[in-house]
């Protein structure tokens, strides 16, 4: 037998969750005026290498690439954001005006340790906010993510929040942080001594050397004067819309593109796996990638760990009962069930019988899928244009025609 890949899963009984799950947030995306965007689940290495950043964990050690038949190099995307700006100055979005609300979903690859809530093969749901460099734009890329949150169903998340400053003062606090690491270099994870030079910052969200990181100097302590004044009036929209969250120095998201605003969500009851989504501020990211100077904030969601999060909660939507089961008493009556079927999907879910079984296997098979009704398709039924409606529930039988079924089903809903 070959098996799936390791890192990857099928998803066949739980797809309705999926399917319920992408609803509701397409649902409150499109709500708030953004349209969606489907860009390849493969691009040009070099995209991801510039925005990305040659240094981080993603491109040194996650990403899957390899070299087609043309002798170009090709990467599976590891996240969205990039994709999209790509999509954005090659489709010359810039001439439909700003700002550009996008959204995305689909799958993602990274080469990282299989784990609860993190695959090779993972799912995002991406929002980008183009165009708007005022903090009112990240009060409302956030708000709209929280919104997400509520309409699936989940509370008890906590917003946590930071500033990574920019190019003018992010400087002066990198030196700060490699004075503060130095005496402690030798006694860093193999990870850190590596990302010490490369990015420092990324020693500040480090699990195994968290204890160092408590005492580091705080980025918000080194901020400039514009960028200190871009996340107070952040903070006074999150404050005056009476959104709880937590300034955390700590968060620094994993890529080289964010600037100022940064943010998460954590599930603290998922554990050391805790962050649901998060996003941030990319100002100059689409400049890198060869456009025009135009701010951006965006953020994704993970979802895996977001109906790993619903389970917690005992929020997973139930399977919806069948509505009606089509009952034919021979061979002869089996094309007249299919018409009857047709008639009824219009309105309801629906299944009839393939399998040739009998009149008790078909209610046996009826009763075990749920089904609120059935109706039998006998001889007498065609004749007369009555079909025997049954409440699954109840046990009550009544006679009735298509029209009539469909009002009594549609008024006992």
């Amino acid at each position: 037998m070959i098996s799936r890949i390791k890192g990857t899963n099928d998803i066949i009984e739980d797809s309705r969750i999926w399917e319920w799950l992408e609803g509701k947030l397409k649902n409150v995306a499109l709500n708030f005026g953004f349209i969606e965007t489907r860009t390849p689940i493969f691009e040009a290495t070099e995209l991801f290498n510039r925005s990305v950043g040659n240094e981080t964990d993603i491109v040194q050690k996650e990403m899957y690439t390899f070299e087609d038949k043309g002798n170009r190099s090709i990467t599976l995307r590891p996240e969205g954001t990039a994709p999209v700006m790509r999509a954005f100055i090659e489709n010359n979005l810039l001439s439909k005006g700003l700002p550009q609300k996008l959204f995305y979903y689909g799958p993602m690859f990274r080469y990282e340790r299989p784990q609860a809530g993190r695959m090779r093969q993972f799912h995002q749901f991406g929002v980008e906010l183009i165009g708007s460099p005022l903090p009112i734009a990240d009060a409302m890329t956030i708000l709209l993510a929280i919104e997400m949150l509520k309409a699936i169903g989940l509370d008890k998340f906590k917003l946590k929040i930071n500033s990574t400053g920019d190019e003018k003062c992010r400087p002066n606090y990198v030196e700060a942080l490699k004075a503060y690491y130095k005496p402690f270099f030798n006694d860093l994870c193999d990870d850190c001594r590596v990302r010490y030079d490369r990015n420092v910052l990324r020693l500040l969200d480090c699990k195994k050397d968290a204890k160092y990181a408590e005492n580091a100097p705080k980025i918000t302590d080194y901020l400039c004067h514009d960028c200190k004044v871009h996340f107070d009036k952040l903070r006074k929209y999150l404050d005056e819309m009476e959104i709880e969250y937590e300034v955390d120095p700590s968060i620094v998201r994993g890529l080289d593109y964010y600037t100022r605003t940064v943010f998460e969500f954590k599930y603290p009851s998922l554990g050391a796996q805790d962050a649901i989504g998060g996003g941030g501020r990319y100002d100059r990211l689409i400049e890198e990638l060869g456009g025009p100077k135009i701010p951006s904030i965006g953020f994704a969601f993970g979802i895996e760990r977001l109906i790993l999060a619903l389970e917690e909660e005992g929020k997973l939507p139930k399977a919806e009962d069948l509505d009606v089961y089509i009952v034919s008493i021979d061979e002869d009556q089996r094309i007249e069930a299919l018409k009857v079927a047709s008639a009824l999907s219009r309105y309801f879910k629906v299944d009839v019988d393939v399998m040739g079984r009998n009149v008790k296997g078909q209610f046996s098979y009826a009763s075990k899928e749920n089904a609120r009704y059935t109706v039998v398709i006998g001889e007498e039924e065609i004749r007369t244009g009555l079909y025997t409606l049954k409440n699954m529930k109840t046990g009550e039988q009544s006679k009735v025609r298509l029209s009539e079924m469909i009002k009594e089903i549609n008024g006992a809903k």
